[in-house]
């Protein structure tokens, strides 16, 4: 998890450099995130965005096929990344199309616009740039890329011209054209399937699509605390419905606990609410806390369906196997359940991607069989605890997570 962080780090301190115009910062930030994960294609991507910032073009070519390498199946790193190759031949009509899929696919990313920017201006269309600029300029809190991409002297009226002057960097160097250095020679790109088929704008269900994705995409563990927060305004409602912090029985069952007898008769809600219900502010709190540090490493690790997915089928399965395990007159509550659900989701991911984490995937398993161990005999220690429920979380949520597993170097959606 700690080594996730890092690489999470250095992507976030690339793209503010880059945003501001700091292309050398950007390059080492991205340079040691690609020490710590090598077969990252984000990593790969803001190498070559960087080192395009620089003037680096080579560089730039080399990394954006490292992208297409590892993001075979297309994306919207692998889009970006023609989208550059395509800038390098000067093909600006074809980059311009692969930067619109990669926007109608991640509309949230301010370097796209940016990008879509600068081809924009190259083809001539100086107002649909500047709407395009602007866009990325409030993406990126007001940054604006400058320095970011080779100038253009002067643009061209239409389409893509082969001999128009090569770029130059913004920062004031002189670049030769490619015939006098040789130094930004235009590969021959084949053809992808992509780049035959004909895009057209997305529709009004996509667009919808699209904006709630760009919302959610700006809020990482926005699932974590909405379930955070719904817990907690439930636990506050029944405070005050029990005047105090440990919450009365009746009113436990009235909010939806799951009595077994009661789900026998046909109930069978309760299972589902029960994960939202709490005994008292140690439970809540506990569970809550457990969650936070979790989920959220889980949410970045799945993505947020997936996240969700884990979440509600491990409480669900832990609800269903208390009933069938568990006495009649049992009453249950608490998300431990879905908690556990999640620790094993954690657990799957590590020993899926043991192999591209490297020596700290070894380590992090370890760390979660210690774990795992104490709250079992936790669990076996305290019978007021429903283990039951704890332990049929854990195997539900490690088998839907083995179902779900994003391996690394794939898109988490």
């Amino acid at each position: 998890m700690e080594a996730q962080t890092e690489i999470q780090t250095y992507l976030e301190r690339g793209k503010d450099a880059l945003a501001q115009g700091q292309a050398r910062d950007a390059a080492i930030a991205y340079a040691h995130a690609a020490q710590i994960e090598p077969d990252n294609p984000m990593v790969h991507l803001g190498l070559a965005e960087a080192n395009l910032a620089l003037g680096n073009y080579d560089i730039t070519r080399i990394a954006s096929k490292r992208v297409q390498e590892l993001q075979p199946a297309g994306g919207p790193e692998g889009m970006t990344a023609q989208a550059l190759l395509d800038l390098l031949s000067r093909r600006y009509d074809r980059a311009l199309e692969f930067i619109d899929k990669a926007i109608a696919m991640e509309p949230g990313v301010a370097y796209m616009h940016a990008l879509r920017s600068f081809l924009l201006r190259a083809l001539g269309q100086d107002y649909d740039a500047n709407l395009a600029r602007a866009r990325s300029s409030r993406l990126a809190y007001g940054a604006r890329f400058e320095n970011c991409f080779p100038q253009l002297e002067p643009p061209p009226v239409s389409g893509y011209s082969a001999v128009a002057p090569a770029p130059t960097l913004g920062q004031g160097e002189e670049r030769k054209t490619t015939a006098e250095s040789g130094t930004v020679p235009a590969p021959d790109v084949p053809k992808t399937r992509e780049a035959e088929q004909s895009w057209s704008p997305p529709n009004q269900m996509q667009r919808q699509m699209i904006r709630t994705r760009f919302v959610m995409s700006r809020y990482p563990n926005l699932v974590t605390y909405t379930i955070v927060g719904i817990n907690a305004l439930i636990y506050l409602i029944m405070v005050v419905m029990s005047r105090s912090l440990d919450i009365n029985i009746d009113v436990l069952v009235n909010m939806g606990a799951q009595v077994n007898l009661l789900v026998a008769q046909g109930q069978f809600w309760r299972i589902f609410t029960a994960m939202f219900l709490h005994f008292s502010i140690f439970h809540i709190g506990l569970n809550m806390l457990s969650l936070f540090f979790i989920g959220s490493a889980i949410e970045v690790f799945y993505g947020k369906w997936r996240y969700l997915v884990i979440y509600l089928g491990s409480g669900i399965v832990g609800g269903i196997l208390t009933y069938f395990l568990s006495s009649p007159d049992t009453v249950a509550a608490g998300a431990s359940g879905a908690i556990f659900g999640v620790f094993g989701a954690l657990g799957v991911f590590y020993v899926v991607n043991w192999r591209a984490l490297g020596s700290y995937g070894r380590g992090a398993i370890g760390n979660w069989v210690f774990w795992l161990g104490l709250n079992i005999v936790f669990g076996l220690s305290d019978p007021s605890i429903g283990l039951t429920d704890h332990l049929g979380g854990l195997v539900a949520g490690m088998l839907i997570a083995f179902l779900l597993i994003p391996r690394l170097g794939q898109r988490r959606v």
